[in-house]
């Protein structure tokens, strides 16, 4: 299916809220199959926009941890280690 560049700023937009798809699709007023499946093929510009928003709103959330990790939070030094082992096995 093909996106408007309005469509593909919406996706990007939801998906950095992390919006559900299904959702996505009623808003967008297409099917959810449909675009779920166009997520899905990581070679169209609607993944790309989908998987950055997400991303954006990722980076957001660690920068989050690693504040508190630097100053003392248990938890977010737990998290922060794990995200730095996740990172490496994704080298």
């Amino acid at each position: 299916m093909e996106y408007t560049e309005n469509e593909l700023e919406q996706v990007e937009k939801f998906a950095s809220i992390y919006l559900k798809i299904s959702d996505m699709a009623v808003i967008l007023g297409i099917p959810a199959e449909s675009l779920r499946s166009d997520i899905a093929d990581h070679s169209t510009a609607v993944s790309m926009r989908y998987r950055r928003g997400k991303a954006a709103s990722k980076v957001k959330l660690l920068a989050q941890e690693m504040q508190l990790a630097q100053v003392g939070s248990p938890l977010a030094i737990e998290n922060t280690h794990r995200n730095l082992l996740d990172m490496e096995d994704d080298e």
